[in-house]
């Protein structure tokens, strides 16, 4: 059985490198990789490979990485079959922080060369801000209750939503566009400079969350029977959810909001590998970061030179395998 499991991790591993090759190669100006890595190509090709599409692929595999883990890690810390990282309200707290300097920031004298930093700073700031209403609310009542922050999560949605709305109506026609666009998500705004941070981060959120994997199949028993077998219930719910919030905020931040790739990519592990963390949580993240670079490929393809808002291709993935789902559940 752990043979089989290790085997089709190997799988989604090679279909995810499949899928960068795809990416790398495939646009409106079609690359040769094996020629640019050689320094065999025009000077063309190296300037589109090396300073657009290659920022922008490594930005999409770490943003589907991110969500597809922490979903994974979220729907078992909520033992939820529904969770996904837009439940506690980070990605909205991010959302409105980066709307909020996109309208307001022309108010903001920012120097020259953090111009580029300022709408992914608000952003995480926006997920943190976040986070840490959601703590203190918690610490509030006394205890860390998954009830409270699922809750906390729904007003702290609808909350940015009104918000959301507010900065709207107050932008301009240039910010209207540029806002709209951020909120369809895309990673058309990808560069080296912010891309290389992000990434640091993501990676660094990622690899507590992999760590948390056989605490998660413990908690799966119940709070109290994990807390018997010795696991730090409090400290485990602390982990999950703040670095799920630095992953997601850290994405949210470069690409805008993305949907359904924290929902689908779990359930398709799971039907693939089956329930166990510590193949789960590395499947979730190889499969995610798959999906979303194909998802991305194909927005950039479809319609060129125009391209699609990546939100719209897997919203058109996940609405389906959503209802899907939500069948399946009812006949059991």
């Amino acid at each position: 059985m752990l043979t089989a499991q290790v085997s089709k991790l190997w799988v989604l591993l090679a279909l995810t490198v499949i899928s960068l090759f795809l990416a790398f190669s495939v646009g409106a100006i079609p690359l040769p990789v094996w020629e640019i890595l050689r320094q065999q190509a025009t000077d063309l090709q190296h300037t589109v490979f090396f300073e657009i599409r290659a920022p922008r692929v490594l930005l999409a595999a770490g943003v589907g990485a991110m969500l597809g883990l922490s979903g994974a890690c979220l729907q078992g810390l909520f033992r939820n079959p529904l969770a996904d990282p837009t439940l506690i309200g980070v990605s909205a707290g991010a959302a409105l922080g980066a709307i909020a300097m996109i309208v307001l920031g022309d108010l903001i004298d920012l120097p020259a060369g953090w111009a580029a930093y300022a709408v992914p700073l608000a952003a995480v700031a926006g997920a943190l801000l976040v986070t840490s209403f959601l703590y203190g609310f918690a610490a509030w009542f006394g205890q860390f209750s998954i009830v409270t922050l699922l809750l906390v999560g729904i007003a702290v949605n609808a909350l940015s939503t009104v918000g959301i709305g507010a900065f709207e109506y107050l932008s301009d026609d240039r910010q209207l566009r540029n806002l709209v666009f951020w909120m369809m998500g895309s990673f058309g705004r990808a560069g080296w400079d912010t891309v290389i941070p992000a990434l640091l981060v993501m990676s660094a959120a990622g690899i507590l969350l992999i760590r948390q994997g056989r605490q998660l199949d413990l908690l799966q028993l119940g709070e109290a029977e994990a807390a018997h077998l010795g696991i730090n219930v409090g400290r485990l719910k602390r982990v999950v959810i703040l670095m799920s919030a630095v992953a997601v905020g850290a994405g949210v931040a470069l690409s805008g909001i993305i949907g359904f790739v924290g929902l689908i990519v779990p359930h398709l592990v799971r039907l693939m590998i089956g329930p166990l963390h510590r193949y789960l949580l590395a499947g979730s993240l190889l499969l995610g970061a798959g999906l979303m670079v194909l998802a991305d490929l194909l927005a950039r393809t479809v319609i060129v030179p125009a391209e699609l808002p990546v939100s719209l291709v897997t919203s058109a993935l996940g609405a389906p395998f959503f209802l899907w789902l939500i069948a399946r559940m009812r006949r059991r």
